[in-house]
């Protein structure tokens, strides 16, 4: 089912501050930010080799990330895996009884389709299920 790390997510009250933390303190390479209106965050995405480093500010405190920050604080928000066919992942994770996030797949960052297994399934870790186009 899976088959790489696509992205950690990191939940930051600042994304300037962070941005600047992962640009020119650590050197990764910037690749972009987009707002997700849907989720009620902006993100940017830095390259650590192939894996991406997703930093995410809530833009309303009432988004699961600002929820996520105002309980636990700044941090890891969630690791992404990469898979072929997210509507059959999460079939075989359902008949599987884990306790999904999302039931059905949904349009989350670069056009990406999207589903989060719930932490309590997962040993406390949220996992995000990423299904892209070839190339992305």
């Amino acid at each position: 089912m899976i088959k790489k790390i696509d992205h950690i997510g990191i939940a930051v009250k600042d994304l300037k501050e962070a941005m600047n933390i992962y640009r020119n303190i650590l050197g990764l390479k910037f690749k972009n930010t987009e707002v997700i209106e849907e989720q009620k965050i902006i993100h940017a995405t830095f390259l650590a080799g192939r894996v991406k480093i997703e930093l995410v500010q809530p833009t309303h405190p009432d988004s699961t990330v600002g929820k996520f920050i105002e309980k636990r604080g700044e941090g890891m928000h969630h690791i992404a895996y990469r898979v072929e066919n997210i509507d059959e992942s999460l079939r075989e994770l359902n008949a599987k009884g884990v306790k999904l996030i999302d039931e059905k797949a949904r349009i989350g960052a670069d056009g990406a389709k999207i589903a989060f297994i719930h932490p309590k399934d997962m040993k406390g870790v949220l996992i995000e299920l990423v299904e892209r186009a070839e190339g992305k």
